[in-house]
């Protein structure tokens, strides 16, 4: 592990983290959501917000996947989706839900966003983000996607856009 420079619990909650936030609306699977915080581990997002009907932790299926990063990740939940993005709004985020729906933003353009700080809200596994959420966001975020299919598993689409994030804000640090 110290060959790998990899930090402990403690030292993740006192990092500097990445202002990036993941919305968690009605996910299904606690299996996805353990795989988020793993991946807001990996990218020392600052937190994750659960809403919904999602699995909180902590709960098995969520310890399973998330190898221990729903102790190093804050979270907080919220009953509603709507109440977290107000929450957010109040705290100088812009919120973007990640779907496919017309003028979205295409991810590979994310840096033209030129936000301090950044929620996704990632929708359910079946029905996606729902569109009373959407209408309460500045705006949406796609994939491109170039194949027969064009849907991603939640925890897979979250570390695709997460990552993108923190690299566009890991580059506006270099300049």
């Amino acid at each position: 592990m110290d060959e790998l420079n990899r930090k402990s619990v403690d030292e993740v909650k006192e990092s500097e983290k990445n202002p990036v936030v993941a919305v968690l609306e009605n996910i299904r699977s606690a299996y996805n959501v353990g795989s988020v915080f793993r991946t807001a581990d990996a990218f020392l997002i600052e937190s994750i917000v659960i809403t919904g009907y999602t699995a909180t932790p902590p709960h098995k299926e969520i310890k399973k996947t998330a190898l221990g990063a729903e102790d190093s990740v804050a979270w907080k939940y919220f009953k509603t989706t709507k109440e977290a993005i107000e929450h957010l709004k109040e705290n100088a985020y812009k919120v973007f839900a990640v779907e496919q729906v017309t003028n979205s933003i295409s991810l590979e353009n994310i840096n033209e966003l030129s936000t301090d700080k950044i929620a996704f809200v990632f929708g359910n596994e079946v029905s996606g983000v729902e569109q009373k959420t959407i209408s309460l966001c500045d705006g949406c975020v796609e994939i491109p996607q170039f194949g027969m299919k064009h849907s991603l598993n939640i925890s897979v689409a979250a570390g695709i856009v997460l990552w993108e994030a923190v690299k566009s804000f890991q580059l506006a640090e270099k300049k």
